[in-house]
């Protein structure tokens, strides 16, 4: 009897990748297969590539081309290219890179099992044409014990100007909500805390699900999904991901802070701080709506962490336009920013336009922001010093093998001493006795003996 075939998958990009590469490696494992650490020692190699930025993209291509030439010299090495790339250069990318074997988008990521029957029967196959998600029914081999991505929605429907994830990702597709909930019974019966619910926009969920009230109102909303799943037995701690700005609601946030597995942390990226740079992007709505929707956060749940993305360097932005976005981030100020360079994308907008800035100008402008969001954090992070919070215990600190490490409601990382062993997957109260801008050093508060 032959060995098992033995994997390796590289993950780039977001959390739904994230989430998309724990599926694949699941079927890969019902296929029989078995996961090593190095990909030199790998039969399959899978990449699942992101698009979002050239660099993230050059770089699967330098990885690529080191494998590739692996295969000259092993022509039974499996070469899997999924994700948002591969649905973006489709059969380009064979062009490149010849020796790719399967070429799949993120639409066909629980169809992994069947393309690969092809790929082991003799074809080379590229797989990115637009299909429905057919309800999951695999297994994900989850990266953690602890905490789990469960998706809700695949897909946008948006059109921003900059950005590539509705040509990568398709059409917006809602699971059904008893879908989600049965996935997340299962995660609570083996035992993980806490689940984050993924969508590239979530706060459209449900919008494509049947079924409507009297008075015109979806059945179906993210808030009503978020009700729905909360009393989930042994899942202790909710999140979410991403919320756009233009469908943000008041009902939203007022039922974040009358549920209490909820944890108060807001992830609403706004891009820009002008007005006009929102319009060119096509985000669909002003500076002052987003001021609006963090100022009533704020009266609701005072201590609620703000994330967000931006983006500095976009066609045309002005010197002016981007103090905008460093005021906007100075009022608000945020526990924590994903920054970025703007970045064409082949198929957008944007890309096509005169109006580039300098790779100078943009550098200069991402390390100004940079600057002011770290300050920005660490001050907002002074707010837990002498503070107990309660910390969910998910690792091993790396760097101290003395301590563990976990976040507290507001998602901040937090270190303090401790045998990961014995405190796996516990909630911890810990005091905070050291802040830094983007994390935290406590002391565990033994709790009083019960009686």
């Amino acid at each position: 009897m032959s060995a098992p075939r033995r994997y390796h998958v590289v993950t780039f990009g977001c959390q739904m990748n994230k989430a998309d590469s724990e599926r694949m490696a699941g079927i890969l494992d019902d296929l029989g297969m078995v996961a090593v650490e190095e990909p030199d020692e790998a039969d399959l190699i899978l990449y699942n590539t992101c698009t979002i930025r050239d660099n993230a993209e050059q770089k699967v291509y330098s990885y690529l081309g080191k494998q590739a030439k692996r295969k000259q010299q092993q022509p039974d090495l499996t070469l899997v290219v999924a994700g948002c790339v591969a649905q973006q250069e489709g059969e380009q990318l064979l062009r490149r890179v010849p020796e790719v074997d399967l070429i799949m988008g993120p639409q066909h990521a629980n169809r992994l099992g069947e393309l690969l029957e092809q790929v082991f029967n003799g074809s080379q196959v590229v797989a990115t044409e637009p299909v429905h998600i057919l309800e999951d029914i695999t297994k994900p081999r989850r990266e953690s014990e602890i905490t789990a991505w469960v998706n809700v929605i695949y897909g946008c429907n948006e059109r921003c100007t900059y950005c590539v994830v509705p040509n990568v990702r398709g059409v917006e597709q809602s699971r059904y909500p008893q879908d989600i909930r049965r996935e997340m019974e299962e995660l609570g019966r083996q035992g993980y805390r806490e689940i984050t619910l993924l969508g590239q926009n979530i706060d459209a969920y449900g919008r494509d699900l049947p079924g409507s009230t009297a008075d015109g109102r979806h059945l179906h909303t993210f808030t009503d999904l978020l009700r729905y799943v909360h009393d989930v037995e042994g899942i202790e701690r909710l999140r979410f991901a991403t919320s756009h700005p233009r469908y943000f609601t008041e009902r939203l946030i007022h039922t974040c802070a009358e549920l209490p597995k909820v944890c108060e942390h807001f992830h609403i990226p706004f891009q820009s701080g002008d007005n006009e740079l929102l319009k060119a992007m096509g985000r669909g709505y002003t500076r002052e709506k987003y001021l609006r929707i963090i100022d009533t956060i704020r009266s609701v749940m005072p201590d609620a962490s703000l994330s967000a993305d931006a983006i500095v360097g976009f066609p045309g932005e002005t010197e002016a336009q981007f103090e905008q976005t460093l005021d906007l981030v100075d009022r608000v100020g945020f526990d924590q920013l994903n920054t970025a360079a703007y970045s064409p994308r082949p198929g957008t907008p944007a890309a096509l336009w005169e109006n580039q800035l300098d790779e100078e100008t943009k550098g200069d402008r991402l390390q100004r922001l940079n600057h002011l969001v770290a300050q920005k954090a660490a001050e907002r992070s002074q707010r837990y010093l002498g503070r107990t919070e309660l910390v969910l215990v998910e690792a091993q600190n790396p760097k101290n093998a003395a301590q563990v490490m976990g976040r507290t409601e507001g998602n901040r990382l937090t270190f303090f001493e401790g045998d990961f062993e014995a405190l796996r997957g516990q909630i911890m109260p810990v005091k905070i006795t050291e802040t830094r801008a983007f994390s935290l050093t406590g002391e565990r508060l033994v709790p009083a003996a019960i009686a």
